[in-house]
Order: structure tokens, then C-alpha cells, then sequence
């Protein structure tokens, strides 16, 4: 049974032909709103992730449930359809549980919050935002747990239920949630952050109507969402062909020894729509490296994507969403049957953006980029602090990790940067304050970026000393399957994490590993992959390769992938670089739309040699996709 909206003033809106001037002006209004939601959440939240880093994620949305002006797109028509109670002014509602919200939040530790905006009895606008929260309970610090079987392995599940009711806090549901966490400070003060991330917005969105009036604020959402669905329109009809294209791509492994994972997806258009069929993807994992991916959230990611590549200018919003068909098989990688795990989510969560990208050049292979670094790796180190003065209090560090964003047709990938634009990094001074480790190194990784006309990304190597016994967990991906190069490009280095003891001896530890101990001054490398190369690396400058040899980004051994002999002072022998490059020509063959480098055999074969690890095992299924 839908929800039931509770409006005191039952008189419709009525539409406005708004002029282009007020349309600019409320759209620009919602975006400075939108980034007001944000500065009030790192202005409010503790904990590092959210305040430091920005992983959450903010919603304005029209009266229907539309997203205007977001990240994630909205969850809000599946939410209505299925929340069996009454929506009203002064409610706000509270989830985090994946399987009763269609995949809206993908994992239990995203808290969402979502407030019913209402103006004079009427319900005008929805404000929302989820953020990660960095403990919710569960079997181990940070409440994601890599060898989780099912999703009750995985902290407090929270349905969709109202924090605030008419007005009123339900402060024991608080008390409730707060007791299941390690960090019940850090939860509460990112709550509040969420909260009054949303009511900043709902008061933005009342001062546009009340300057305005409703019926012109309320036309020129629809306005925005109508230019938004014939801007998509015509680009789906210039980008996407009538013939099927596939493209596949692998999350490298489950934590638990299977893997690697295929994730399939074939696109075409039909009937001016574009249908994204995942069939052929791998099923369910019995690990927790499944992702509920809610559709609407799919159709976002492929709006952002269309937008970014052929027409950055256009502000994504929902209005196209009847335009995308999306098809995920029950039981499959992407769509798991309850109760599946879903804390490692990540990792499925951005390789969909490599397979939109092989997906969308195949047609327009000069607007296609290399895979990137498509996921979010993330570092726990959590124990009793035994410094001088620290009374052995509790600590635990959650932080998201940097790498290589893909080569792309207009320049080189930049080096060190987040899967999401939005993300920063957590400062070094910050981690040095308030945890109990040193930054010995935080620098580029030469090389592991892609050759290629523009290169790939570098990843980063982050070096900590750690000054207290404790343990740490590590979730990462890209160890065993490289991130390909398109175009001639090839691909980047793949990820690495070295655990340096005291002693000065080194141990190859898993991307994806639980509970490692760890002793005063021992180091823990966290070196993460690089993108793809994109065109032909023979192409590049030897100029600019000899400049970025300088600049610790090449080494004279890496600069032989372009086909450039340089020294360690980047100085270039011309003759000897023109006379490898006719080598390299003469011998490589015809360059290859995507370089995927190895195959999956030779990759196993190889894996001890390369990697210091043994190879994943073929996933057996416990049950196939439907």
C-alpha cells in the first residue's frame, strides 16, 4: 500500500509558463542550496569520513518525488510506493536497511534521512541525504565485514521509520540506534549533520517559493525536468545505436578466496528508449561484495555519464528517467535475493562506471575513456591507544582511498583523486591528530598509469607508521584484474598493499583482508592502481615524458612504454627514442580498441609470480540468476 500524503490545503498546483530569467534563477537557487546542504554537513559531522572526506550524498526534490538537483538520484517514488503509513508536516523519516528501500542506500552503514518539504498545507519539495556512517555495530570495527554471509553479519538495520513525527523527536529510537555502535558520538553529531543538512534545504526551497510563489516554483521544477528528459532525448538518439553493444568487466575477488566476478551489460536503443540489459552477469556472491543496485540510481549513473562525455553543461536532474529501460536479473551480482551480504558493495558499485564507458565508445570510440579507478578502497585501523596520555582510550580510523582516473580523449587522467568528484582527501595533519600513526609517505605511484597518448592516472602509495597495537582491515579491488587502456592505450598497474613489521620485514597482505595485527612501528604501504592509457603511447611528447620522469611520475624504466630513452634528469636520447619507437611499431600489430592486458588464465597462472598472492578460485554458485 503507498504512502499516504497528509496536505491540509488540497488546492492543485497550477502550471506557469516561466520566462528563462526566473528559470535561471530558481535553478542556480537549487544548486547553491544543494551546496549549502554539504557545507552544513562538514560543518556539523565528526567523524573523518563524513566531515573530512564528504561521503554523503545530498536530494532537493520536486513535489512528486523527482530529483532536481543531486547526486544519486531519487529514491523517493519507490520509497512512497512502498512506506505503509502517512507522510505529513513535521515528519521526517529515518532508514538505512538496502532490502526495504529498493537499494536506495546499498549498504546498512549509509543513514539516509528524507523530509516531507510542506508551504501552507501543501506538500511543495523533498529534501534528502545519506551519508556513511563509520560504525553501525556487527561483527568488526567499521560494521563491514568481508567474510559476511548474510546482511544481519552486518550491524543495525534501521527500516524506514519516522525520527521526527508531527513535530516531535523520537528520541528513544535514537537511543536505540546509538546503542548498537562503537562511535555513538561520531553517529549522533553525523546524524544531526544529515538532519540539519535536509532542513537547510527545505527552508532554501520555502524562501524560492515564497519570493517567487508557489505555482511558478513548483512550473519551474517540472520545467527543468522537461528540458533535462529533451536534452537526454537527443542524446541518446546521437550515442546510442539500434544494434546491441555488450561489454564486461570482473570486481577481482570476494574477500574469501572466488573470484573474479563478471559484471555484463548490453545496451541498445529501441523505440527512442535505451534498454541496459545485465543479463549474463555473474549471480549473487556468498560474501558481502553484492551491490542492490536500485534502478533509478542506474539511470542516474548513465545520465551523469551521457552529460559529462557529449554535453557537461546540462544539470542532471530526473526528468529522463522514462527514457532508460533497466533490466537486472533476481538473484544476480546486482540484484541479490535477501538476506545476502552487502558491506563490500563498493567495488561493483564503480566498476558500472567502467562498463557505461566501454558500453558508450563503442560507437564514438573518440569520446571513450579507459577504465578508471573505479572504486573506493577503504583503510580501518581500530585498538586501545597506548601512548603516553592516552589512557588506552578506544580509537578507530575509517578512511577512503585515491588513484588513477583514467586517460580520457581531451588529456591526461589526473593522479591521486577520488572515484567522486566531491570526495577530498583526509589531511595528513588530521590523521597524525586525532590516531596513532605517522604519514611517512604520501606520493605518487610512478607508472601506474597507463601509457598512452594521454596517460592514465597515477595511484598513490600511503605509507603508515603505526604507534599502537591494534588491527586493520583492508577492502580494495583491481589486484588481479588491471584496469584496460582503450584506443592503443594501455592498461595501469594494478593495486598492492605491503605490511612492513618493525624489523624491517615485509609481508604481501590481501586487498581485501580482516582483522590484520599490527605492533608498534610496523608500516603499512597502501598503494593503489593507476587508470588506463588512452591513444597510442607513441604519440606522446618524448618532451613531456622526459618532464614527468622529473616530476617522479615516469621513471626512465616506464618511459620505455612510450617508447622514449631518457636518463634519471629526464634528459631524452632522440636517436635512441626514434629508433625504439620503430622497434615498437614494427613489432606490436594493430592497436586495440579496449587492452584488457592479460586473460583471466594467464592472469591465474601468473598471479603468485606477479602479484605475491595466490590466484582467486572459480566462483562455484550456490544458486544461478534467474
Amino acid at each position: 500500500m503507498p504512502a499516504t500524503i497528509v496536505q491540509t490545503n488540497p488546492t492543485p498546483f497550477n502550471k506557469i509558463v516561466i520566462d528563462p530569467v526566473t528559470l535561471d534563477i530558481i535553478e542556480n537557487a537549487l544548486r547553491n542550496a544543494r551546496i549549502e546542504m554539504d557545507a552544513t554537513l562538514v560543518r556539523t559531522a565528526m567523524s573523518p569520513g563524513i566531515r573530512e572526506q564528504g561521503d554523503a550524498f545530498p536530494l532537493i526534490a520536486d513535489h512528486t518525488g523527482k530529483m532536481i538537483v543531486g547526486q544519486f538520484g531519487s529514491f523517493i517514488g519507490g520509497f512512497l510506493n512502498q512506506f505503509d503509513g502517512t507522510l505529513e508536516d513535521g515528519d521526517m523519516i529515518f532508514l538505512s536497511d538496502p532490502y526495504s528501500c529498493g537499494g536506495a542506500v546499498s549498504h546498512s552503514n549509509d543513514w539516509l534521512v528524507l523530509l516531507p518539504v510542506f508551504k501552507d498545507g501543501r506538500l511543495i519539495a523533498y529534501t534528502a541525504m545519506f551519508g556513511h556512517m563509520s560504525d553501525i555495530g556487527g561483527k568488526v570495527v567499521g560494521s563491514m565485514p568481508i567474510n559476511a554471509r548474510s546482511i544481519f553479519e552486518e550491524g543495525v538495520r534501521i527500516p524506514p521509520v519516522k525520527i521526527w513525527k508531527a513535530g516531535e523527536y523520537n528520541s528513544d529510537l535514537m537511543k536505540l540506534v546509538m546503542h548498537q555502535t562503537r562511535k555513538p558520538d561520531w553517529c549522533q553529531a553525523d546524524l544531526n549533520a544529515l538532519i540539519a543538512a535536509c532542513r537547510v534545504a527545505a527552508r532554501r526551497v520555502i524562501e524560492m517559493a515564497t519570493r517567487f510563489g508557489d505555482d511558478v516554483y513548483v512550473s519551474a521544477t517540472q520545467e527543468l525536468l522537461g528540458r533535462n528528459h529533451r536534452a537526454m532525448q537527443e542524446l541518446i538518439g546521437m550515442a546510442i545505436a539500434e544494434e546491441p553493444v555488450s561489454f564486461e568487466d570482473y570486481i577481482c575477488d570476494d574477500g574469501v578466496g572466488y573470484g573474479p566476478y563478471k559484471i555484463k551489460c548490453t545496451m541498445w536503443r529501441e523505440d527512442g528508449k535505451v534498454v541496459l540489459d545485465f543479463a549474463g552477469t555473474d549471480p549473487q556472491s556468498a560474501a558481502s561484495i553484492n551491490f542492490f543496485l536500485n534502478e533509478n540510481m542506474f539511470r542516474m549513473f548513465f545520465g551523469i555519464y551521457m552529460i559529462m562525455v557529449f554535453d557537461p553543461q546540462i544539470l542532471f536532474n530526473d526528468g529522463f528517467y522514462d527514457l532508460i529501460d533497466v533490466r537486472i536479473p533476481e538473484g544476480s551480482l546486482l540484484k541479490p535475493k535477501f538476506p545476502a551480504a552487502l558491506s563490500g558493495r563498493t567495488h561493483a558499485l564503480g566498476r558500472i562506471f567502467d562498463i557505461l564507458g566501454g558500453l558508450l565508445g563503442q560507437k564514438t570510440p573518440e569520446f571513450l575513456n579507459a577504465a578508471g579507478f573505479s572504486s573506493s578502497p577503504h583503510l580501518f585501523y581500530s585498538g586501545n591507544d597506548t601512548r603516553p596520555g592516552k589512557n588506552g582510550e578506544w580509537f578507530q580510523l575509517f578512511q577512503i582511498g585515491f588513484g588513477g582516473i583514467p586517460g580520457r580523449p581531451l588529456g591526461d587522467g589526473p593522479d591521486g583523486h577520488s572515484l567522486w568528484p566531491g570526495f577530498t582527501n583526509v589531511p595528513n595533519e588530521f590523521l597524525e591528530r586525532y590516531f596513532p600513526m605517522l604519514i611517512e609517505r604520501y606520493e605518487t605511484e610512478p607508472d601506474s598509469g597507463g601509457a598512452g597518448l594521454h596517460r592514465g592516472g597515477n595511484g598513490i602509495r600511503m605509507t603508515y607508521r603505526l604507534l599502537s597495537p591494534g588491527t586493520i582491515s583492508i577492502h580494495d579491488d583491481r589486484w588481479f584484474v588491471p584496469p584496460w587502456g582503450v584506443n592503443g592505450g594501455h592498461p595501469g598497474q594494478r593495486a598492492r598493499k605491503i605490511l612492513e613489521k618493525a624489523d624491517g620485514t615485509q609481508v604481501i597482505v590481501g586487498n581485501k583482508v580482516e582483522d590484520v595485527t599490527v605492533e608498534v612501528d610496523d608500516q603499512l604501504h597502501f598503494i593503489t592502481w593507476g587508470g588506463g592509457g588512452w591513444g597510442d603511447p607513441l604519440e606522446r611528447d618524448p618532451a613531456l615524458v622526459g618532464k614527468e620522469i622529473t616530476q617522479g611520475l615516469v621513471t626512465p624504466a616506464g618511459a620505455r612504454a612510450y617508447g622514449v630513452v631518457a636518463d634519471a634528469r629526464g634528459q631524452v636520447d632522440a636517436a635512441a627514442t626514434e629508433a625504439l619507437r620503430a622497434e615498437i611499431r614494427g613489432s606490436r600489430g594493430d592497436l586495440k580498441l579496449f587492452d584488457y592486458g592479460p586473460s583471466i588464465e594467464d592472469l591465474r597462472a601468473n598471479c603468485m609470480a606477479e602479484t605475491g598472492l595466490p590466484a582467486p578460485i572459480q566462483p562455484v554458485w550456490l544458486e544461478a540468476a534467474e
